[in-house]
C-alpha cells in the first residue's frame, strides 16, 4: 500500500464542563436509585413469588 496515508490523528469532540456536569447529576441523581430501586424490587419480588411457589424457608 505504497500510495495510503495513515493518519494517526484522533479528533474528539470537545464536551463542555456543563453539560459534563449535568451528565452526571442525572446519572448520579436520577439513574442510579432508579436501576438499585428496580433491582431490590426485582430481587424481592423474586423472592416472594418463589416463597408462593416453594413454600417458605424450613430451618
Amino acid at each position: 500500500m505504497a500510495g495510503a496515508s495513515h493518519n494517526t490523528q484522533i479528533t474528539t469532540p470537545e464536551v463542555s464542563k456543563g453539560r459534563e456536569r449535568t451528565a452526571f447529576f442525572v446519572l448520579a441523581v436520577v439513574l442510579a436509585p432508579v436501576v438499585m430501586t428496580a433491582a431490590v424490587g426485582g430481587y424481592g419480588l423474586l423472592l416472594w413469588i418463589s416463597q408462593i411457589v416453594l413454600g417458605p424457608p424450613s430451618f
